[in-house]
């Protein structure tokens, strides 16, 4: 039985899944222990059920009525944007690589996998062909229950990375497409894990990512009434001028920003509508304290979106 560093004993890596480790930078040499402690237990004090995959899962579908990652998804993420910040991501990778084409991909910050299988299947039904897939998380136990559930629904292509974000174990020039949906704020050194990205990145190749509460106006932070909800050491936020100049000293070129602010308010929204709606049923799946901690942290995002000091952004950049 294996223990990532800092992770609570007892914490087992899945059959299948691979765990490597690279080289990272100094900072991550110093953040990686503690980050995978904190990280694991933030989720899993928010998400507790998630790691009862299969006992969840059930309730899910009963709930939703579907089997497919897209009912799963909507769930598994409730404290995300979920399956409609996957299509902006997906719709994002057909319109600047076009369809038709194969492409091997990777995302980092997987967490439990639903954002990677979802977003597979929307880019294989608008013509976009998935070779390989990896889903890169810090945390053993989020790339267990992944690969568990990769398993079960049969995903024969898509391998589960137990590693850094910022030392990914894979060769250099070897991927077409590099995702990160809504993880970047768990990134305590956001440019080097972009000059990863760019690293993995064929020449040609595109990152897209979602920031959902880790970009910021010059100038500004979130509130304290946001940290109560998103504590420092577990949530990192960067600057809109510094993301851009991480993004270009990566090597990054032709980078294109969508603002979400007025999408992001309106889909939370609705999203709170439901937690309150069906409280019940939410509450029956993930526990009464976990129902209330995704009511609550979503309100607090959609706060800081409309007084504007957190701006939700879809990013997507070229490698040259």
């Amino acid at each position: 039985m294996s223990t990532e560093p800092g992770a609570p004993a007892g914490t087992r890596e899945a059959q299948g899944t691979q765990r490597t480790r690279g080289t990272p930078s100094a900072q991550e040499t110093r953040a990686t222990p503690d980050q995978t402690g904190v990280q694991y237990r933030y989720h899993r004090d928010l998400f507790p059920a998630l790691h009862d995959w299969e006992n969840t899962e059930r309730a899910i579908v009963e709930f939703t009525g579907e089997q497919g990652p897209e009912g799963l998804l909507g769930l598994d993420q409730m404290g995300h944007f979920g399956p409609q910040g996957c299509d902006a991501v997906a719709g994002a990778v057909v319109a600047r690589l076009g369809s038709g084409r194969a492409v091997d991909l990777c995302e980092l910050g997987s967490g439990f996998g639903g954002a990677l299988r979802y977003t597979v299947d929307k880019l294989a039904a608008a013509g976009v062909e998935v070779g390989r897939s990896y889903g890169v998380d810090l945390v053993a136990e989020h790339c267990e229950v992944s690969a568990r559930i990769s398993r079960a629904q049969g995903r024969t292509t898509m391998t589960e990375l137990c590693a850094s974000a910022t030392a990914v174990p894979l060769p250099t020039a070897s991927l077409d497409l590099v995702l990160v949906t809504g993880s970047m704020p768990h990134f305590p050194d956001p440019g080097a894990v972009l000059r990863e990205a760019a690293r993995l990145l064929r020449p040609g190749g595109l990152l897209v990512l979602t920031e959902e509460v880790s970009l910021t106006p010059d100038g500004e932070e979130p509130s304290e009434a946001f940290r109560a909800l998103h504590p420092r050491g577990v949530f990192f936020t960067t600057s809109l001028t510094d993301r851009t100049d991480q993004l270009a000293r990566a090597g990054f070129g032709d980078v294109e920003r969508k603002d979400l602010t007025d999408w992001a308010v309106a889909l939370l929204a609705d999203r709170l509508k439901v937690v309150r709606i069906f409280r019940g049923s939410v509450a029956a799946i993930y526990g009464g304290t976990s129902a209330d901690l995704i009511r609550d942290t979503l309100t607090a995002a959609r706060e800081e979106y409309l007084a504007g000091r957190l701006l939700p952004t879809l990013f997507v950049a070229g490698k040259p």
